[in-house]
Order: C-alpha cells, then structure tokens, then sequence
C-alpha cells in the first residue's frame, strides 16, 4: 500500500473507533442515572466496598483507624446552568470509551496486521483479550482502590476549621477519570513494554539498571495515596510491581527473538 492509502486506512480506523464510542456513549447516557448514584459517586459514601474492607483489616490487625468512617466530609456542588447536563455527557462519552475499547485494539490490530509475520498475526485474539484484560483491570484498580484512597485522603486533608470542602462537580468528576484512565493505561506497561522490545527502543537490561528508581516512584505513590499503614500501602504497590517485573520478563524475551532468527537464519 501507498503512504497515502495507509492515511485513507487510519482515517477509516478513526471513524470506526469514533462511531464504536459514541454507541457505547448513548448507552452509558441511557443508564446515567445508575452510572453517577452506584459507580461514580459511590466512593462519596461511608458504607463503599474499599472502606469497609479496610475498616476490617484494621480492626482486625490493629492499624489505623482513619477507614472506618461514618461520612466522608464534603458535599458536591455544580454552579453553572449547564453543569449537570454537560458532565451527563462528557461522562457518558468516556463511558463509551471504556466500553468500547476492545473494538478500538481490534481495528488497531487490523491497521498494523499488514506489517507482522504470518506466526504474529495468528496471535491477534491473545493480543486483544490479554490488552482488554489489563486495561479493564487497571480501570477496577483504580475505581476500588486509587480513587477511594485518594477521595479519602483529600477529602480530609485540612488547612483550617474555617474551610469548608464544598467540591465542585466538574473537579470530583476529573479526578474519577483520570484516576480511572489513567490506570487502565498504566496497567497496559506489558504490552507497551513489548512493542517498544519489538522496536530495539527498550532492553530488559535497561528496566533492570533502572528498577531501583522505578521502586522509588511506586513506593512514593503508594505512600501518598494510602493511610500511613502498611496494608493499605502494599495494596497499591505489589500490583505496580508485578507490571514492572512481568514487563521485564517479556522485554527479556523479545530481547532473545532475534538472536535466534539470525541463527535459524
């Protein structure tokens, strides 16, 4: 194909994923309702899944107290005319991101399939099950343990007893996204970690001379974001750890393909 036609391809690619998103938009408007009361504004609540999980590790081992909580202290605001309509719907658009992800890896998929060898296209549903997986995982990672973390942190963080928390919609509603995205993002490091080996651009001896900094940085996101007790800080950073050693791993093994094509070859 000409560059040209590739351009016409990835155009084409575009528009697919835009219409995927937008079905999967109206549908997240239909259930908007459900979506902000059950998911979105459920970290809010005292009694959500992460806090009252927490609250039993630590009476049952003894460690802080600042889970078991009977509220979370601010309330939520919206002070333009069409606050409340636009968040409907810009939260159902990410919404329909989410869902339809999987169709977006698939289209990637076909748009670079030309390029691979006959053995790496037959790999194409393992490619799209195992991305769609980490990225649905980072997204549960995120909504059940960064945001609750991090609602709880900031929501009692205080300067003085003059200040009210009275949050507005649209800075509560940023910080569920991009919590939320952002984790199902970091979550695909593997698979980006593979192409990247794919690519000569990273080395499994390069992840390995940098592991000890890259320990650095989870342990101080973990210990941000959590209460100051080690089961909740372990919580965030043995997942983040696994990703990284599970990338190691696939850039160790990207690393020893070519060898053995040359002396096959």
């Amino acid at each position: 194909m000409s560059f040209m036609d590739h351009l016409e391809e990835l155009r084409w690619l575009l528009v697919r994923s835009t219409i995927a998103i937008l079905i999967g938009g109206c549908v997240a408007f239909t259930f908007s309702k459900f979506i902000f009361e059950e998911i979105i504004f459920a970290p809010q609540k005292s009694s959500f899944l992460t806090y009252r999980i927490f609250c039993e590790l630590a009476n049952k081992y003894d460690l802080d107290k600042s889970f078991c909580i009977t509220e979370i202290p601010f309330k939520i605001q919206s002070r333009t005319m069409d606050g409340q309509f636009s968040t409907d719907i810009w939260t159902s658009i990410t919404a329909g991101l989410i869902l339809a992800f999987p169709f977006i890896l698939w289209e990637f998929w076909k748009f670079i399939r030309p390029a691979l060898y006959d053995n790496e296209k037959k790999n194409a549903i393992a490619f799209i099950l195992s991305t769609s997986l980490l990225f649905f995982l980072g997204v549960l990672f995120g909504y059940y343990l960064i945001m609750p973390l991090s609602i709880n942190f900031l929501a009692n963080y205080q300067i003085s007893e003059v200040v009210e928390n009275n949050i507005d919609l649209d800075s509560y509603l940023s910080l569920v996204k991009t919590t939320v995205i952002s984790c199902g993002l970091v979550f695909e490091m593997p698979i980006i970690i593979f192409f990247l080996a794919k690519l000569g651009i990273v080395s499994a001896s390069f992840l390995r001379t940098y592991r000890r900094y890259a320990y650095v940085i989870i342990l101080i996101v973990a210990a941000v974001v959590t209460p100051p007790d080690v089961v909740s800080q372990m919580t965030v950073t043995i997942p983040l750890i696994i990703l990284f050693e599970a990338s190691i791993l696939i850039a160790a093994r990207m690393n020893k393909t070519p060898k053995i094509d040359e002396t096959n070859g």
